[in-house]
C-alpha cells in the first residue's frame, strides 16, 4: 500500500513540475550562435515568437557577440541582454526591412530599425549588455563597399504613396535613407528599457512613436557613428518617464517630437547626464502635435555645442505647461533658446496645421557656464534667446533664480544688430544670427516674468545685458 502511495505522490510531483509555465527562453536553444559572424535573425526572432505564443516571459542573450538583422518584439516579451554580451547589427542593408515607414522633416524615408515593437504591449529591453547598430557601416561609401563585397543589390521598398503633393521638406529633397534606427517602439503601450547600453546607430537611437506609458531607466547611450544620431526621441507619445540616463550623442540628446498631429505629453525627465553636439534637451523641430505637461529637472548638461535647452514650435504645436528646474550646464553654446515660428511642415499625409503657440513655460534654478569663444559657432553668443513672430507672439514665460556665466566679446557694432524674423526658416539660433544682447534677447512675447536673474562676463561685452522688443513684462 505504501509503495502505491509513494508512486502516486511521484506522479503528482512530476505532473506539477511539468505544468510549470516556462518563463525564460535562451536564444541558443533556437540555434543562435555568439561567434560574431553568424547572422542570427531567424533564431532570435523564433525565440521571441515562441515566448509570446506561450504567454510571455524573457528572451535571454547570454554569451559573447550575437549578430542579427531586424528583430520585432511581441507582446509580453522582455529581451534581456546580459552583462558583457553584445547584440550587434548586421552590416547587410537587406537585413533591415521597412516597418511603419514615414518621411521625416529632412525628406528622408524612415522605417528601418534594428529592434522594433509595432502595435504591442508589455515589452521591455533589459540587462547590462550592449546593443550596437554598427552605424558607421551605413555611410553611403561603406554601404557601397558592403554590397559589392557581399555581391548583392539593395532591396528598395516603394515609398511613393507616402509623398503628398502639398508636403514640404527641408531643402525639398526627398531621398531614401537606408539607415536603420537602433530601437523603435511604435504605437505600443507599457514599454520599458532598463540598464541597457545602446551604441552607434545609423540614425536615431531610441524612438517612441505614439506610445503610451513608457519608461527609460539607467540606460547609457553613445551615438556618434553617423548623421541624425539623436539619442532619445519622444514622438507623439504620452505618459513617460526618462530617468538616470547617460547620453553622449552627435545630435539631440533628448528630443520631444511630433511627426503626427497626436501630442507628446505628460512626460517627466530627471537625474540625467547629457552631452550633445547639437542640443541636449529639445522640443521640435518636427512639431505638428502639441507638447504639454512636461517636466525636466535635476539634470546635468555638459560640453554641448548646439544649445542646452531648445523649445521650438514651428509646425503647429501648442506648447503648454512646461517646467524646467534644477539644471546645471557646463560648456554649452546657448543655455536656452525658445522659438515660435511659421514653418508649417506636414508629416504622414495629414493637412497643414495653423501656427501653434508657446505658453506657461517656467524655467528656474539654472546655473550655466557658456563655452569659450573659440568653441562657439555663434559669436558672440547670448544667454537666453526668445522670439515669436510679428503675428504670433510667445505667451507667458517665467524664469527665476538664474546664474549664467558668458565669455563676452561683443562689440559696439554687435550692439546694433537687427535680428531677422525668418518666420518660415529652419528654427535654429545660428540661422537667426547674433543678437544685440549678451544676457537676454526677447522679441514678440506676451508676458515675460523674471526674478533673480544674474549674468557674469569673463571678458568685456559692449552689448546690452537685456534687449526686449515687443515684449510685455
Amino acid at each position: 500500500m505504501k509503495s502505491k502511495s509513494k508512486l502516486l505522490l511521484s506522479f503528482i510531483i512530476i505532473a506539477l513540475f511539468s505544468c510549470e509555465r516556462k518563463t525564460v527562453w535562451d536564444v541558443r536553444e533556437f540555434g543562435a550562435i555568439d561567434d560574431n559572424k553568424t547572422i542570427n535573425t531567424e533564431a532570435i526572432q523564433s525565440a521571441i515568437d515562441a515566448c509570446n505564443e506561450a504567454g510571455g516571459g524573457t528572451v535571454t542573450l547570454d554569451g559573447e557577440t550575437f549578430i542579427s538583422g531586424t528583430l520585432l518584439l511581441k507582446s509580453n516579451v522582455t529581451l534581456n541582454v546580459t552583462e558583457n554580451t553584445v547584440l550587434l547589427g548586421s552590416i547587410n542593408p537587406n537585413d533591415y526591412p521597412v516597418v511603419d515607414p514615414f518621411i521625416d522633416a529632412t525628406g528622408q524615408f524612415r522605417g528601418q530599425c534594428f529592434i522594433g515593437a509595432i502595435d504591442v504591449e508589455n515589452v521591455a529591453i533589459t540587462g547590462k549588455g550592449t546593443i550596437n547598430g554598427q552605424g558607421e557601416m551605413f555611410t553611403p561609401k561603406n554601404v557601397k563597399e558592403t554590397i559589392k563585397k557581399l555581391g548583392i543589390e539593395i532591396i528598395k521598398p516603394d515609398f511613393s504613396n507616402l509623398i503628398a503633393k502639398d508636403n514640404k521638406y527641408v531643402n525639398n529633397n526627398i531621398r531614401y535613407s537606408n539607415r536603420p534606427f537602433l530601437v523603435r517602439m511604435v504605437r505600443s503601450k507599457n514599454v520599458k528599457l532598463k540598464d541597457i547600453h545602446l551604441r552607434q546607430p545609423a540614425a536615431w537611437t531610441l524612438h517612441f512613436f505614439q506610445c503610451n506609458n513608457f519608461e527609460v531607466d539607467g540606460v547609457d547611450i553613445h551615438s556618434h557613428a553617423n548623421r541624425n544620431n539623436d539619442a532619445i526621441d519622444i514622438d507623439s507619445s504620452t505618459n513617460g518617464v526618462i530617468k538616470n540616463v547617460t547620453i553622449d550623442s552627435g545630435d539631440d540628446a533628448i528630443c520631444f517630437k511630433s511627426t503626427s498631429p497626436k501630442p507628446s505629453s505628460d512626460v517627466e525627465v530627471y537625474d540625467c547626464k547629457l552631452k550633445s553636439h547639437w542640443g541636449a534637451i529639445k522640443f521640435g523641430t518636427e512639431s505638428m502635435g502639441d507638447f504639454k505637461n512636461i517636466t525636466i529637472r535635476d539634470c546635468f548638461i555638459h560640453d554641448t555645442r548646439g544649445g542646452g535647452i531648445k523649445i521650438l514650435s514651428v509646425d503647429g504645436a501648442n506648447i503648454d505647461n512646461v517646467l524646467i528646474e534644477n539644471i546645471t550646464m557646463e560648456n554649452v553654446e546657448m543655455p536656452i533658446f525658445i522659438r515660435l515660428g511659421e514653418r508649417g511642415l506636414t508629416y504622414r499625409g495629414v493637412p497643414k496645421k495653423p501656427v501653434g503657440s508657446i505658453n506657461n513655460v517656467t524655467i528656474k534654478n539654472i546655473k550655466a557656464t557658456v563655452s569659450s569663444l573659440d568653441k562657439l559657432r555663434l559669436k558672440p553668443t547670448t544667454g537666453f534667446f526668445f522670439t515669436g513672430t510679428p503675428n504670433h507672439k510667445i505667451g507667458r514665460i517665467t524664469f527665476e533664480n538664474i546664474d549664467v556665466t558668458l565669455p563676452g566679446g561683443g562689440t559696439d557694432d554687435d550692439g546694433k544688430i537687427e535680428v531677422p524674423e525668418n518666420e518660415t526658416q529652419y528654427p535654429e539660433f545660428i540661422h537667426l544670427g547674433a543678437t544685440p544682447a549678451y544676457g537676454v534677447y526677447a522679441r514678440h512675447v506676451e508676458q515675460l516674468e523674471t526674478n533673480n536673474v544674474v549674468f557674469h562676463l569673463n571678458t568685456e561685452d559692449k552689448r546690452q545685458e537685456t534687449v526686449l522688443i515687443d515684449v510685455n513684462k
